[in-house]
């Protein structure tokens, strides 16, 4: 339970950094609106899952809020935790895993994972032809495309 009162605070936290400064240029009746507040989200692949995202990037929603954001695709956690590490990125989106590896490598300034986006894996496995009697045992023996080289997906 004190974990959830963390991460609530946190997510209030960051939300408040990123946010709160846009109410600040936002226009009066009559005026121009001033400059949107930057903020660049490091994505570590582009994925199907992350639609609703790319959906409220392109309907302009996140500047309706006074953000101008910015989104860069990784092509991999060690990518975009580095992104974030060195300021290149203002938010990633990564497994929680990244921070731990980050930590034991010996990170003076950790991440604080603060969202979780998904709840369970959105994997799934496509074939060139229809299985309508499809079994896990059909794999067997044969060669299966996992993912990005270096993803969790291809070492399980």
């Amino acid at each position: 339970m004190k974990n959830k009162k963390w991460i609530s605070l946190a997510a209030a936290v960051i939300l408040a950094v990123t946010a709160l400064p846009a109410t600040v240029f936002a226009a009066k009746d009559g005026e121009s609106k001033e400059e949107l507040t930057k903020v660049t989200l490091n994505e570590v692949a582009h994925s199907i899952f992350y639609a609703p995202q790319y959906v409220a990037i392109e309907e302009g929603y996140f500047a309706e809020e006074g953000l101008d954001l910015t989104l860069v695709t990784g092509f991999g956690a060690d990518k975009t935790m580095t992104a974030v590490i060195s300021g290149e990125a203002d938010i990633g989106f990564m497994g929680a895993e990244a921070s731990i590896y980050a930590y034991q490598e010996g990170a003076t300034d950790p991440v604080v994972n603060f969202a979780q986006l998904t709840q369970r894996a959105g994997n799934f496995l496509v074939a060139r032809e229809e299985m309508p009697d499809f079994s896990w045992d059909d794999l067997r023996d044969t060669r299966v495309l996992g993912g990005r080289k270096g993803g969790v997906h291809i070492s399980m």
